[in-house]
């Protein structure tokens, strides 16, 4: 059989199939019959196909990711990104100069004026060397790590809504519809266990759950379904359907499988849907799971310096500090690629309560990964990113006290941290106006124009040129790993997308 399953699905539809299965008839074969040469070319491009033996274009610096995503937009104003002057500018109007006449979102559009909103949080400077990090008051254990941090002030992205920014930055396209940065991964890079899935996915608990998460932003897209995430829950079976009905013993449970694998394996034969091939291949994934994913969620085994490392919400199925523990645990397992979501960053209101409630979730969890993974001589080849979809605005939407505030979405610029995996440590990327607003370059001064994700800029970081990034940390030459489907070769970068060498060790 060829190593193509498409291009085997092509070849082995015989005249009666097509015809049967056409709803256009004889136009359809005269149209195949033009587009012949680019829908029988291979599923996977050349380019992919000459990777090392080991799945990488070149020698990765990491092994695995682990995605920590805060969805709704964390504040980088109140976070990470430390802007004194604002104080002195309290309430007064956003300078026009600084908006020049950037989009904002419907919720603020009617607002007489933009006030200007500091953070009523302190931030701490944690020296690296020469060089260091300001971490807010409110990640007090995470300021212990940043040593380890790789902080981007200068990410940037072209949507200023939740769905359609969550969309873009896990697969690379604000219209739904294609394969997640997980499903690239586990295409290009396979599984370290045959075991477990390749792409593994977490909701953690959380006070605010306000946006909903569609199974696209884990999905596979047009690639074969057995590169989408796997989600894994924290209550009652981890994974949906792990354990058997009653009365089905496991031996029963693999004459079934061997039964329907038969009964797919005639369909496949027949009509060549590599479909057909990943149904197989997940239903046998599946049945391993049975067993491999008890003995995962079994934690008893972990000392008790554990639960001091990661707090004792660790204990707790569900909560994120236990997802992060459980990322550890997959990871060493072979796992390679870890995406744990956090909801509840979207604060038009009432910001410091939401954000208070947040950063107590997720601090400890965050700081406790990354020195496990130290620890255990991990985080070398373990590269773990930290972020959201887009930043929080300068101004206030609503009423605006110093104790009480709320910030709108931002996306032309926003904080993103990575640690472990090639990246240089206790580092800051990029710089933002004293307004937090624009990115500014290395002297501070305004960029004209302003970067885009058409060409590459400097001390900015487009989303794709993050994604590219990350892949090249991986192995990856995001150029090459491609996936042919309706006549084009489509990749996680679109026609974009550089990587940054600056913050790569």
């Amino acid at each position: 059989m060829s190593e193509n399953p498409q291009r085997e699905n092509e070849l082995q539809i015989t005249r009666r199939h097509f015809f049967g299965r056409s709803a256009l008839g004889v136009g359809t074969a005269a149209m195949a019959s033009l587009l012949g040469p680019d829908l029988l070319s291979n599923t996977a491009s050349a380019s992919t196909e000459a990777m090392l033996s080991g799945g990488t274009h070149h020698v990765p610096k990491a092994k695995r990711v682990i995605y920590l995503f805060m969805s709704g937009g964390p504040s980088h104003h109140d976070l990470w990104d430390y802007k004194p002057k604002m104080r002195d500018m309290f309430g007064q109007d956003l300078p026009e100069h600084v908006r020049n006449g950037q989009r904002i979102t419907g919720m603020t559009s009617g607002q007489d004026t933009l006030p200007v909103c500091p953070s009523k949080y302190e931030f701490t400077f944690q020296e690296n060397n020469d060089r260091g990090v300001y971490v807010s008051e409110l990640l007090p254990h995470t300021a212990k790590v940043a040593k380890e941090l790789c902080v981007i002030h200068s990410t940037f992205t072209d949507a200023i809504n939740h769905d359609p920014a969550i969309t873009f930055i896990q697969t690379g396209s604000q219209v739904p519809g294609r394969p997640s940065l997980g499903a690239w991964l586990s295409y290009g890079l396979g599984s370290g266990n045959k075991d477990l899935p390749s792409y593994v996915v977490m909701h953690a608990k959380t006070s605010f759950p306000e946006q909903s998460l569609f199974g696209r932003l884990w999905g596979s897209g047009f690639m074969p379904s057995d590169h989408q995430g796997v989600l894994m829950r924290g209550e009652r079976d981890a994974v949906l359907y792990l354990n058997n009905p009653n009365g089905v013993s496991r031996s029963d449970r693999r004459a079934q499988l061997d039964a329907l694998a038969a009964i797919n394996q005639t369909h496949f034969n027949e009509f060549g849907d590599p479909e057909v091939l990943s149904r197989i291949k997940q239903h046998e994934m599946a049945y391993r799971m049975q067993t491999a994913v008890p003995e995962l969620m079994d934690i008893s085994d972990e000392p008790e310096g554990t639960f001091a490392l990661y707090g004792e919400d660790a204990r707790e199925p569900g909560t994120f500090a236990a997802s992060c523990l459980n990322a550890r645990r997959l990871a060493e397992r072979g796992v390679r690629n870890i995406q744990i979501f956090h909801r509840g960053w979207d604060a038009h209101g009432s910001l410091p309560k939401e954000h208070e409630s947040q950063c107590k979730d997720v601090d400890q969890g965050c700081a406790a990964l990354i020195t496990d993974l130290k620890q255990r001589g991990m985080l070398e080849d373990t590269l773990v990113v930290w972020g959201g979809e887009f930043g929080r605005t300068a101004y206030c939407q609503g009423g605006l006290t110093a104790e009480n505030y709320g910030r709108d979405h931002h996306p032309r610029c926003f904080t993103v941290w990575m640690a472990g995996g090639g990246v240089k440590p206790g580092i800051t990327y990029g710089q933002t106006d004293d307004y937090g607003y624009n990115i500014v370059d290395a002297d501070g001064n305004p960029m004209n124009p302003q970067p885009t994700k058409d060409a590459f800029t400097p001390g900015a970081m487009h989303i794709h040129d993050l994604n590219a990034t990350i892949l090249h940390l991986l192995g990856i030459d995001h150029k090459k790993l491609t996936y042919r489907y309706q006549g084009r070769d489509f990749r996680l970068t679109d026609v974009h997308g550089h990587v940054v060498h600056d913050i790569i060790a």
